[in-house]
């Protein structure tokens, strides 16, 4: 690792995105002395506000809106951000001209140490790695959690000595852009259709989050979902340990649900980790999200006694995909905090199920075109509240999206889920927008919406 940057130290390095993600990069390139030419596609940005991030003399230029080729052919490495898709004409270009192309995570695995646990996944990353986090922090000293879930792991490397335990949120996106990325302990929770708008096929974006093993050897471990069955079929080709865990089957190896004990079974001795209405994380994705978390930790080393305390003491985030209750088959989710059209795009891509979701608030300005292209088919109907309504409406009409209904409250909008949604559907608050001119603040908006779905 450190030959590599040692010569980094003169090279010319391209970071594409401008987000949390491509900062972070950034800082960590220009502390390894490289020099660094930060770039986006959007030439609406500022660059001054991009450049205030850095020292004032460090070696940062700032390129945005079209990509000159002169530019492209002084380069060495480009540095990807996740949301930045792979398939752009000019990334396609520099794969053309042979430049070398990591993600932020190659990067950030590149200068980070000591060992890495990597959840990826469908549905359930976020709520699976805070869970592993704390467990490993119970355990651990130095432990750091990053990724997807908000924390970029670029800003982490510098910090790390050869101790750390680093649990990392891994998408689809930033799979795609690894090399040498290697997990002591890997898992895929599940795999269903999900950003096909980037991936294109569904044969790639399951190629795309199997290479979570890709670089794993016969030491690591690597946890899959039984009842998952493109997963099930995978776990056979593996050169790594596997574990699967199931809700659905008493498994003779592996993690798995019995009656309302998750157990686990090396094989020849069964171990009780804790009962399901012993924890804080209602439902059956959740609970699969426990043994896949357990059966990380175990394959790692901590002590069953540590796991068992961690997850009877866990507590969902609340006001984030938190659930409330299942009424008539229906499945009602919190997600209040989704106050701008990212967040959002999180908590729709969190539902495995047909979705009627309600959205709108307050106006901060944002744009809702990728929001609404984000509901993949999943949303039967988008209920809309607050001053945004008809902005969102007119760019949903725009998108080809028409299944749309006005509710002049939350209680009114919570009544037509009510009344509209039929068993296996799922009622989403998720409202990429802020929550005043109606609520306080984000966390009052959550609490009524869970009244009002209590009292139905």
């Amino acid at each position: 690792k450190e030959e590599f940057f040692m010569e980094l130290s003169k090279k010319k390095v391209l970071v594409f995105g401008t987000g949390k993600s491509g900062i972070g990069a950034a800082g960590l390139l220009l502390q390894k002395g490289a020099s660094v030419v930060l770039y986006d596609g959007n030439q609406e940005k500022n660059a001054d506000e991009l450049r205030v991030q850095f020292a004032a003399d460090a070696a940062l230029e700032i390129v945005l809106g079209t990509l000159p080729e002169s530019v492209m052919d002084t380069l060495d490495l480009v540095v990807m951000s996740p949301g930045v898709p792979c398939d752009l004409p000019e990334v396609l270009l520099m794969k053309e001209k042979g430049i070398r192309i990591w993600g932020e995570v190659e990067l950030a695995y590149e200068c980070g140490k000591g060992d890495v646990l990597a959840v990826t996944g469908t549905n359930g990353k976020t709520t699976t790695t805070s869970l592993l986090g704390a467990i490993m922090q119970a355990w651990k000293k130095e432990v750091y959690i990053v990724g997807n879930i908000g924390n970029p792991y670029t800003d982490a490397a510098p910090k790390m000595t050869d101790e750390a335990v680093t649990v990392a949120e891994i998408s689809s996106f930033q799979l795609e852009t690894i090399e040498k990325f290697a997990p002591k302990v890997s898992t895929i929770l599940n795999i269903t259709p999900d950003h096909l708008n980037r991936h294109h096929t569904m044969e790639e974006y399951i190629r795309v989050k199997e290479l979570i093993t890709e670089n794993q050897t016969a030491d690591d471990t690597c946890v899959l979902n039984y009842e998952d069955e493109i997963l099930r079929k995978f776990g056979e080709t593996l050169k790594t340990k596997v574990i699967y865990f199931s809700s659905l089957h008493k498994l003779e190896k592996g993690m798995y649900l019995d009656g309302k004990m998750i157990c686990y079974s090396d094989g020849a001795e069964v171990t009780e980790i804790c009962r399901t209405d012993e924890l804080n994380l209602p439902g059956r994705h959740n609970h699969e999200n426990v043994m896949a978390a357990s059966a990380m930790a175990l394959a790692y080393g901590v002590p069953v006694e540590v796991i068992r305390k961690v997850v009877k003491e866990f507590k969902a985030v609340e006001h984030r995909i938190e659930y409330v209750t299942e009424k008539n088959g229906v499945v009602y989710y919190n997600d209040s905090k989704g106050t701008n059209p990212d967040a959002a795009i999180k908590g729709i891509q969190a539902m495995d199920r047909p979705t009627l979701l309600i959205g709108g608030g307050y106006d901060k300005g944002s744009s809702y075109e990728e929001w609404i292209q984000a509901f993949d088919g999943k949303v039967k109907y988008l209920v809309l509240i607050g001053q945004t309504r008809e902005k969102i409406a007119e760019t949903a009409r725009k998108l080809g999206f028409t299944d749309i209904v006005f509710a002049e409250s939350l209680e009114e909008a919570v009544q037509f889920c009510a009344d509209h949604a039929v068993s296996g559907d799922a009622v989403l608050l998720s409202p990429a927008c802020a929550s005043w001119g109606m609520f306080p603040n984000y966390e009052v908006r959550g609490q009524i919406f869970k009244e009002l779905v209590r009292k139905l």
